[in-house]
């Protein structure tokens, strides 16, 4: 299926939670290297779409594209109907702050914060009260299932436990787009699948998703699946009955 047909295609529209027009990214290593190379992509609001390609293939760049981690060598870039392709850092730093979440298969918490703290912090830069903060944090931990490990640091937390703060901290801002790299990657399969109920929760509840991921049956809970393939789209493949997980009995 080409891009233009999909769900997930290359057409566009004011309901767009994000659109890629044309875009390069190109690193100048001794060589030219097209990391991408002319992609087009609309990803609709509201949509869960997963991104596979072999290692090397150009999806961790476009996640951080996407994320203004990066900005394209050419092309637009527009997130959350707004175009972030000529901003400035501050201005990307802003964007990244109200309209996107990440969750890295690393965690990447603040190793001295507790988890209500780590869950906290993105709203530190946007000027929110203390006490607005800690009750906002302490709303999203128990929304992922860890009441009662609020004052917990990540070193005595589990993998999955960390991953579910990782989740929390995500959603501190109510970003447009949760963007999620291999977030199984370093997980148990029980504790994966725990993961993936979660973000199927974010979506059900209305949330964009996309997610980067090597590993088939997880790509297979999204609704479409890019693949990527030497910096283009190869294609694009809708799945007619996304997996489920379904709660435990």
């Amino acid at each position: 299926m080409t891009a233009s047909h999909s769900a997930v295609g290359s057409e566009g529209g004011p309901d767009d939670a994000v659109k890629l027009e044309g875009v390069r990214k190109t690193y100048h290593l001794g060589e030219p290297v097209h990391a991408l190379d002319g992609v087009d992509i609309s990803i609709p609001r509201g949509a869960y779409t997963a991104v596979m390609g072999p290692s090397g293939s150009g999806k961790s760049t476009l996640l951080n594209l996407i994320g203004c981690l990066d900005t394209p060598s050419e092309g637009t870039l527009h997130v959350n109907g707004r175009e972030v392709t000529g901003l400035s850092e501050s201005e990307l730093t802003k964007v990244r702050g109200e309209e996107v979440g990440f969750v890295f298969q690393t965690f990447n918490l603040m190793p001295r914060l507790t988890a209500i703290e780590n869950v906290a912090l993105p709203l530190v830069f946007q000027g929110v009260s203390r006490t607005e903060r800690r009750d906002r944090a302490r709303d999203l931990l128990y929304q992922v299932g860890l009441r009662g490990r609020e004052d917990h640091r990540p070193n005595e937390l589990s993998g999955g436990q960390r991953q579910r703060v990782a989740v929390a901290r995500a959603l501190a801002n109510d970003p447009a787009i949760v963007l999620a790299d291999e977030p199984t990657g370093n997980l148990d399969s029980d504790t994966g699948r725990q993961i993936m109920r979660l973000f199927q929760e974010l979506h059900d509840d209305g949330h964009t998703v996309l997610m980067v991921t090597h590993e088939r049956h997880i790509a297979e809970h999204a609704d479409s699946i890019i693949h990527i393939l030497d910096g283009h789209v190869e294609r694009i493949e809708e799945i007619e009955t996304p997996r489920r997980v379904e709660e435990a009995r």
